[in-house]
């Protein structure tokens, strides 16, 4: 794994933190890493900008800040527009497609990948779990954790209430994610 730094963004109430807080689980928890996640939003409790920051590593983190994010997961436009620029040239950007257009240029190099997080949430019955779908769909199309590890993490982070739904919205992103890899669906947003 060495360093991989992740940067997820959107607004408040998409549950932005909740998907960096699962990663970060399943790497340091169930793969036996290390991971630091830092936080950042607005004043708001609702639709205020929000952001989390994701350090993995195989080894201590001695800095917890991303400088130059490896993977982007953007859920709202204002986030594309002030963080897409970061992303290393030979990065991943991951979008919400019927939330983000992919508006301006991206670095050569980064590839983009694009899921309907909402439209399967909504598919499922619960908009409110496209934090999960966007979490297993980064999964399957970045291979940086297995599967089963974030699966683990989403189970171990959601009330019980909810687990089976959570387990059936991190399936919709993971299966999603595979289908986007065949080259069966190409799902992105550009102008």
């Amino acid at each position: 794994m060495s360093v991989t730094e992740i940067r997820f963004a959107g607004f408040g109430g998409q549950g932005v933190i909740m998907m960096a807080t699962v990663i970060g689980k399943a790497a340091c928890i169930f793969e036996n890493g290390y991971s630091t996640m830092t936080q950042a939003f607005g004043p708001e409790a609702r639709g205020g900008a929000a952001s989390a920051q994701v350090v993995l590593s195989d080894q201590p983190v001695l800095y917890p800040y991303v400088t130059e994010p490896n993977i982007l997961v953007v859920m709202a436009q204002e986030a594309y527009t002030k963080f897409s620029p970061e992303v290393r040239s030979d990065g991943i950007l991951i979008v919400e497609t019927d939330l983000v257009r992919v508006t301006t240029a991206v670095k050569p190099g980064v590839r983009v990948y694009g899921v309907p997080a909402t439209r399967l949430a909504e598919q499922l019955g619960k908009k409110m779990v496209l934090n999960i779908v966007m979490t297993g769909f980064f999964t399957a199309v970045t291979g940086l954790l297995a599967a089963e590890s974030v699966r683990n993490a989403v189970l171990d982070s959601v009330p019980a209430h909810s687990k089976d739904l959570n387990l059936r919205a991190f399936e919709a992103g993971f299966a999603y994610g595979q289908k986007v890899l065949e080259g069966s669906v190409t799902d992105l947003a550009t102008v």
